[in-house]
């Protein structure tokens, strides 16, 4: 069944609405009904499972909730205390607080009855303890604490619960689609074993993949599917609304960032609302803080999955008129923020779902609204992937010109330079990023091996390219190292920079680094070996290495001259050519000199390209 009718008024549903809700919507000002409200609530009120499929923004939150307290006020006798008469299951905790709050809005017309949120962030038995003594006629809650407070994981299940879900009339699984993809099928099987069987289910999700499907069956019988289309797209394909615009915007590397600020310093931004979604909480935190320092005329906002007290954040994003969140994908889902006019995704999301949920967020329930996607050139195959896979159609938007982008870079260096924290979350973001690069599920598409790392890293603001394995063996182009001695770098916060300056002490007299591992891989103390002989080290197994790659080429040589030449078959990886180990030779021969006294490290260092980098506290990103 597929829904695209012209809205339809709530008073013109049959059976009629119970006038407190009717009241509810008047209030609201709520006239008509979308058309997924106008397609699944007749249904529930005919008392069918319903699974919907409807775009991101479409008003799924009222196809549920008003047919829900529809039922509960209309039973012949008002639900008891503990009745627990409709249970809504939500990914998020700022999506079920969300829905929590829709429902209270409602139960200003109806005090007979009560709801129960159940989010977690308190102890188990004070939400145990509020049932028993207050009771709840419908409860939302998140996955995870539902189940524990189901099955009596943490806590035998209280009497009054258990006798209470036995009156459960409905059950409604709110983006199921992210219920899934959070790992909560699981949890989900495991309450539905639990509740009863004689009960109206609803689903509702903006996709419905095979785990979805899969969910359905096992969940709701023989269920009525819905997939709604827009009222002026019926035969349309696109997952996203008509009055959203989606653009790209193809940025150099080094230029990426400074274009956002760009993007983000056009005057007419400080009277809009703006998300921009980036890809860790790394990098939240860092370019959280970069953005407010630079964008003195926009109040920035905050979230990530990591960050304590984030629902007061959001509360406060919402009710604000203006302003700019920052945030990774914990805000891409069902989260309903009022007139948000922006949505700017600063790298390509982790799945090509959570495309089009991050586009989700503006343009909701007939307002217009515009996203950009920022790409790299070596991301442009992308923009195909998208229009394909999740049938939405990008139109590219000019980059914005940035007049001062090398003054940028050294804005953000300075930042760093003058406090060792902001220092740390720039390296950490860097390192979170190209991790979170690596793990992408389009990683065909968006391929590590073209990741720009020395260009994004200026982009960054890095002082110095920071260790890790994705950058082992890569020729790192477009980065030049800060000026700047890493050692000398202070925290602003005076305990942080007391404990920083022990630690070092107990480094230098020990070689140890405290709370670094011990053993073959532990760094030793610089003054327990001469500095000459790690060079030596680390020369010898680069020539054996090399010498090594090389008599295999020539093996190769020898076997099949018929194959492609040598030169083009190791192209893409470590010069091996006789040449090569000469000149490795030859910096073999400097470093004799230098033990004979015949030249300086300083010396050394300017003829040879080595990365000698012995400092822990250079190198910890964590």
């Amino acid at each position: 069944m597929s829904g695209g009718n012209a809205p339809t008024t709530w008073t013109s549903l049959r059976p009629a609405l119970n006038p407190a809700v009717l009241l509810t919507l008047s209030r609201m000002k709520f006239s008509t009904m979308t058309p997924v409200q106008a397609t699944s609530i007749p249904l529930f009120l005919a008392k069918k499972d319903v699974a919907a499929e409807a775009v991101t923004g479409s008003g799924k939150t009222l196809a549920f909730v008003v047919p829900l307290l529809h039922t509960l006020l209309s039973l012949e006798s008002p639900p008891k205390k503990h009745d627990v008469g409709g249970i809504i299951i939500s990914p998020t905790r700022e999506l079920a607080s969300q829905i929590s709050e829709v429902i209270e809005e409602f139960l200003q017309e109806s005090k007979s009855i009560t709801q129960l949120l159940l989010i977690g962030g308190k102890p188990l038995e004070t939400d145990l303890s509020l049932f028993e003594e207050k009771g709840a006629n419908i409860i939302v809650a998140t996955p995870g604490r539902l189940e524990d407070i189901l099955s009596g994981k943490s806590k035998s299940v209280p009497t009054a619960l258990r006798n209470g879900i036995k009156a459960l009339e409905i059950l409604v699984l709110d983006e199921a689609d992210r219920l899934l993809s959070l790992g909560f099928e699981a949890s989900i099987s495991s309450i539905l074993s639990l509740l009863p069987k004689q009960r109206r289910t609803g689903l509702f999700s903006a996709t419905q993949t095979k785990d979805v499907e899969k969910l359905i069956r096992a969940g709701l019988r023989n269920p009525v599917l819905i997939s709604v289309k827009e009222k002026d797209q019926p035969n349309s394909t696109e997952r996203t609304p008509s009055t959203l615009a989606n653009y790209y915007i193809i940025n150099e590397p080094r230029d990426k960032f400074a274009n956002l600020v760009n993007f983000l310093s056009d005057p007419l931004r400080e009277s809009e609302k703006l998300m921009v979604f980036f890809a860790t909480c790394a990098c939240v935190e860092y370019f959280s803080i970069i953005l407010e320092r630079l964008l003195k005329q926009l109040k920035i906002f905050a979230i990530h999955g990591k960050k304590s007290k984030r629902h007061r954040v959001f509360e406060d994003f919402r009710k604000a008129p203006t302003g700019l969140l920052v945030c990774t994908d914990v805000m891409a889902r069902g989260i309903d923020i009022p007139e948000v006019n922006w949505v700017l995704q600063f790298d390509p999301p982790s799945n090509a779902e959570a495309f089009v949920h991050r586009c989700g967020r503006t343009a909701r329930i007939g307002h217009a609204g515009t996203a950009v996607l920022f790409f790299l050139p070596t991301e442009d195959a992308y923009v195909d992937f998208i229009i394909i896979n999740q049938k939405v159609t990008l139109k590219e938007m000019p980059a914005p010109r940035f007049q001062n982008k090398s003054n940028l870079v050294s804005q953000l260096r300075d930042w760093q330079k003058n406090d060792r924290t902001v220092f740390d979350l720039a390296n950490r973001a860097f390192v979170s990023f190209v991790q979170a690069y690596s793990k992408h599920e389009c990683k065909y598409v968006l391929r590590l091996k073209d990741f720009p790392f020395g260009e994004l890293a200026m982009a960054f603001g890095l002082l110095k390219m920071p260790r890790m394995p994705e950058l082992k063996s890569v020729r790192i182009q477009g980065f030049s190292k800060g000026q700047h001695h890493l050692n000398e770098i202070k925290y602003k916060d005076k305990l942080k920079e007391k404990a920083r300056q022990e630690k070092l002490k107990v480094f230098q007299e020990t070689g140890s680094w405290p709370g670094m591992k011990k053993g073959p891989t532990a760094i030793r103390n610089p003054s327990t070996q001469a500095w000459s002989n790690k060079v030596d080290q680390k020369v010898q197994k680069q020539l054996r290495a090399k010498k090594k790659q090389l008599k295999k080429r020539k093996g190769h040589e020898k076997d099949d001259n018929d194959q492609p030449s040598s030169e083009s078959r190791f192209s893409e990886g470590p010069c091996t050519s006789q040449d090569d180990i000469d000149e490795l030779e030859m910096d073999y021969k400097m470093l004799k000199k230098i033990r004979r006294g015949k030249m300086s490290k300083e010396e050394f260092d300017k003829e040879i390209d080595l990365d000698i980098d012995l400092d822990p506290t250079e190198t910890n990103t964590e």
